[in-house]
């Protein structure tokens, strides 16, 4: 029997709750909540219970979501305002009869558009923003302020964006040492602080072991660096990383700062997400899609999730349970997680709205939600 569990899920029409118990069975389901935001990513607090949720757009601006009762009721910490608040302003008439009014200036309106991942480590939240800049708040989400020396890395001159924009979108902590940091910017690459934000490494670099690049993909690896199109990175425990880029699955042994090459035995070279095992550093997951010019959905319209038990060195296919024909999906890059307090549990969510969960570390599937909205993002946090 397992702990009970909060699956966080992120969608273009809001934040939802799914409650389970030891089984693993869902209770209920609450949402939309965060007043049908688009939410990119969402984290909690199992010791206090505290929820937040990042996300936004234009229209809406960027903004930080926090619950202090479980998800009931919700407050907004605004980063930027967006086009409804410049509407607002520009007719207050209107706005008058539709019993709205425009938000206070926020503190980096015009500098940020978007807010798409959510880190903590210790009493410091992180929030990473699109166009890539990374804010810290220290009283829990009520007030931010930029972490400048991201900002003021000598090569941010030259940081290009992925098809999405430049968005820092992947923010990892040591647990047992809050001044280490690494985050993902698409499409610049991984950076890691040692000193709790104040200086940054750039880590990219491939391993002597990694053979010269013979590809001609603008994405692939280049030189002695990796793809800097990162999609998602994650963390095990010993400082080991795993990311999944736009052209390939890579393993790092030390803190990011060499690079081996663990494509090798799956169907393709591209997807998003990658999970690891809470305990078990050799133990990852990854949701290869067939391409990004070929529809992004699973190779031959098939699902499986990839699991290795070696860090990367093989590779098993885990579809038992999932669509094994015209299945058309998409995994986002924070759309997969492997559950903190029961090893062994993974859930991910589609763009389609479903969310699939194993008990079993993959060998077996199930649906336990469907007809949400697009699904951006799924975390879990223990229940109270």
């Amino acid at each position: 029997m397992g702990e009970p569990t909060r699956v966080l899920i992120g969608t273009t029409k809001g934040a939802f709750i799914l409650n389970s118990d030891r089984t693993g069975a869902v209770r209920s389901l609450q949402g939309p909540l965060c007043d049908g935001w688009p939410i990119n990513h969402m984290i909690g607090d199992p010791e206090t219970g505290d929820l937040w949720a990042a996300g936004g757009g234009e229209w809406q601006g960027a903004g930080v979501w926090r619950s202090r009762d479980g998800g009931d009721t919700w407050t907004l910490s605004k980063l930027a305002n967006g086009q409804a608040d410049e509407w607002l302003t520009a007719s207050p008439e209107l706005a008058e009869q539709l019993g709205m009014t425009p938000a206070p200036p926020a503190p980096f309106s015009g500098e940020v558009v978007n807010l798409w991942s959510l880190g903590r480590t210790g009493e410091t939240l992180y929030a990473g923003a699109k166009p890539a800049a990374l804010f810290a708040s220290q009283d829990r989400g009520e007030t931010w302020n930029r972490v400048q020396g991201l900002s003021d890395h000598p090569s941010s001159d030259g940081w290009e964006p992925g098809a999405a924009g430049l968005t820092l979108h992947t923010i990892l902590s040591d647990p047992g040492d809050p001044a280490k940091l690494w985050i993902g910017i698409s499409a610049a690459g991984v950076f890691a602080s040692e000193d709790g934000g104040a200086t940054w490494d750039r880590r990219n670099r491939l391993s002597n072991a990694v053979p010269p690049d013979t590809h001609s993909h603008p994405a692939a690896p280049c030189g002695n660096q990796t793809g800097l199109c990162v999609h998602n990175l994650a963390l095990s425990p010993g400082d080991r990383l795993y990311q999944q880029n736009h052209h390939g699955t890579y393993r790092s042994r030390d803190g990011g700062r060499t690079w081996d090459d663990i494509t090798a035995g799956l169907p393709s070279t591209f997807g998003f997400p990658v999970a690891v095992h809470p305990e078990d550093p050799d133990t990852l997951w990854v949701l290869p899609l067939n391409g990004d010019s070929a529809g992004r959905f699973p190779p031959d319209a098939s699902a499986a999730i990839w699991r290795s038990s070696d860090g990367g060195d093989t590779w098993a296919r885990c579809g038992n349970g999932l669509p094994q024909q015209d299945c058309f999906f998409t995994v986002l890059r924070q759309g997969m997680v492997a559950d903190p307090a029961n090893p062994g549990a993974v859930y991910f969510g589609t763009n389609t709205g479903s969310v699939f969960a194993t008990k079993d570390s993959g060998d077996s599937w199930r649906e336990i939600a469907r007809h949400l909205p697009a699904i951006l993002c799924v975390e879990t946090v223990s229940a109270a």
